[in-house]
């Protein structure tokens, strides 16, 4: 099983389902679970987008000139307060318009503890699940991407918009109530929101009240000292596959981040496979 590594996907089941894209190929990873499995980079990067051999992956799979001129690289995707579309700078206006200019939502998660994150509709629960959230709840519908993140920039100032990855990773992270969480962050924020409402109008952001998304995820022991692998310092990492969590593989020997390493030249060897 062979070919050039995307993101995991994953499926909403008890526990999550997880399938990793090796070239036009998926392969499921949960039944290797307990198993001995063997990751080899074969030393060759592939740009997402272009599809050209690159020496390094940037932002997530692409070659540096694609990095550079792909609206999907600029660092408002990053900080999406700060786009600029209504400038008239945006590297492609056809994409922001199809992107950035479409419904959004805020949400509340619980990865490691409380943080605050925005995503389109279309993408929930895979958003919540690529970042090891184990409860989340959308709180806002946003009339653009630009809204979203001044929503989220007014709630970072109570609570972080990041995960910390190795608290994740530990499984240190035990049920809040998102719910109560979420009024008394309301409570604290009116004002803010209401400028936004009177600068964007009072149907640009419409809070929303649904049910607590609860995650599962497959992991069979967590690990008590967190020791990141990495292909560009071993390109072969062997191990126990002990479990799945956000874009991470947990073995017995450390945990690899997936995500960080798109576009490389992959192979998967399952030790029930005989071939090492």
């Amino acid at each position: 099983m062979r070919g050039f590594l995307r993101k995991m996907t994953n499926r909403l089941n008890d526990p999550v389902d997880y399938y990793l894209p090796l070239g036009e190929e998926e392969f499921h990873l949960n039944p290797y679970l307990g198993d001995r499995i063997q990751l080899i980079f074969h030393g060759r990067i592939r740009c997402l987008h272009c599809g050209q051999a690159s020496k390094k992956s940037y932002g997530q799979g692409f070659c540096y000139p694609c990095f550079k001129k792909l609206p999907q690289c600029d660092l408002c995707i990053v900080s999406p307060e700060r786009c600029h579309f209504e400038k008239g700078t945006c590297r492609d206006s056809v994409w922001g318009k199809e992107f950035c200019m479409q419904p959004h939502l805020v949400y509340l998660a619980n990865s490691s503890g409380v943080k605050v994150g925005i995503t389109k509709p279309d993408q929930l629960p895979t958003r919540w699940i690529d970042q090891g959230a184990v409860q989340a709840v959308p709180i806002f519908r946003v009339n653009s991407r630009q809204v979203s993140g001044l929503v989220e920039t007014i709630f970072k100032q109570h609570v972080t918009d990041k995960t910390q990855w190795r608290r994740m990773l530990k499984g240190d992270n035990p049920p809040v109530d998102l719910k109560q969480t979420r009024d008394d962050l309301m409570g604290r924020v009116t004002s803010e929101l209401s400028e936004l409402q009177d600068r964007f109008g009072l149907q640009a952001v419409q809070a929303i009240d649904t049910g607590v998304q609860d995650i599962i995820y497959p992991v069979q022991q967590y690990p008590t000292k967190i020791v990141s692998m990495n292909f560009d310092k071993t390109p072969s990492i062997e191990g126990t596959l002990l479990g799945i969590k956000g874009q991470y593989l947990i073995f017995d020997c450390g945990v690899i981040n997936l995500r960080r390493f798109t576009s490389y030249d992959v192979e998967l060897k399952p030790a029930s496979s005989g071939l090492f």
